[in-house]
């Protein structure tokens, strides 16, 4: 058996793994699923070749769902020190940007925008090689408009932020694990630690 890596990405309303060998997929479970990763996650890891047993482990580390970010990184630790396995994570929007540059005939500049809740997006630029333009922002549909840097928008809150700009081209699009090898292999060794985007909803209560 060669080298074995499995991806884990739950910063979303996706919830997907996939299982690679000598950077072959040998194994994938994707579904769209909004809440419940924390039953769904480790029942999908165990149908894969070898209960998905891994050398290493990648995990989306967001920007994302406060929860969908928290599941996926303990998951992939938990595992990691089970396994013996080396442990990194990746952005969000850097694969998100991947898939779509992989579904153009031409890849062109792209600009992801997620739905990061409360009415906001979590936007970042990309050239069309894949590499970010700058750091991703968590902004306003208003300000979010005048950031947009490319023709086409990618993502969750592609369609919705296109057509407020008059973009010529959207798609709407999740991120799933099982192209993560789309992505640049220095974008793939962020430390394993969350990147929420924003504030969580509920703030710890002041002790007068």
């Amino acid at each position: 058996m060669g080298e074995r890596l499995l991806a884990i990405d739950t910063a979303t309303i996706a919830c997907s793994v996939a299982l690679f060998e000598d950077g072959a997929l040998i194994g994938s479970h994707y579904a769209e699923i909004g809440r419940g990763h924390a039953e769904k996650l480790i029942p999908a890891i165990a149908q894969l070749p070898g209960r998905g047993k891994a050398d290493k482990i990648l995990v989306n580390c967001g920007p994302g769902s406060f929860t969908g970010v928290r599941i996926g990184i303990s998951a992939a630790k938990a595992l990691g020190l089970a396994w013996g396995a080396d442990v990194q994570g990746y952005g969000c929007l850097a694969l998100v940007a991947a898939q779509a540059l992989d579904q153009m005939a031409t890849p062109r500049p792209v600009c992801v925008a997620m739905l990061a809740g409360h009415g906001e997006y979590f936007l970042q630029n990309f050239s069309e090689t894949g590499d970010p333009l700058g750091p991703f922002a968590t902004l306003a549909p208003e300000p979010a408009a005048g950031q947009v840097k490319a023709d086409i928008i990618a993502g969750s809150a592609a369609e919705e932020l296109a057509n407020a700009i008059g973009a010529k081209m959207h798609i709407s699009i999740l991120p799933n694990a099982a192209h993560i090898s789309l992505v640049a292999t220095e974008m793939k060794k962020m430390p394993a630690k969350p990147i929420y985007g924003r504030k969580p909803d509920a703030q710890p209560a002041k002790i007068a």
